[in-house]
């Protein structure tokens, strides 16, 4: 099983764990997230976050799920990422991570592949895709 760890700012990592969760019926495995708050020093994240690493890799690898591209979060992860054991993906939202827990039994690459495809697939208008009353 591939390990899943998000890195974001605040609040979010934990609400899309907690969310996931209350979706499945449990909390997932090999799941962990670290908050990133406007007075952290991402050095001082670096180790943490590596720790999660190593707390949510089976040895089938980690794919990180990152918010928001070029921001600290996704600097932190960046840092982490050795190809083809830690990659990376950045804009996570509940359908990604969703997606990427159904997907973890595949090899890292297809689990980005599907976990990326849920978070654009996962974009649909109200009105038309969920029969919103008009």
């Amino acid at each position: 099983m591939i390990g899943l760890l998000l890195i974001t700012h605040g609040g979010l990592g934990d609400a899309l764990v907690q969310c996931a969760g209350h979706i499945l019926g449990q909390p997932p495995p090999r799941l962990a997230q670290l908050g990133v708050d406007a007075a952290d020093k991402p050095a001082e994240l670096l180790p943490r976050a590596r720790r999660l690493l190593r707390e949510v890799d089976a040895g089938a690898g980690v794919l990180l799920l990152a918010d928001v591209c070029a921001a600290t979060p996704a600097n932190i992860a960046r840092q982490l990422l050795e190809p083809g054991r830690v990659e990376g993906l950045v804009g996570v939202n509940l359908p990604m991570l969703l997606r990427a827990l159904t997907y973890r039994e595949q090899d890292l690459a297809t689990l980005m592949q599907r976990a990326a495809a849920g978070g654009r697939d996962g974009i649909l208008s109200l009105r038309e895709a969920c029969d919103a009353p008009r």
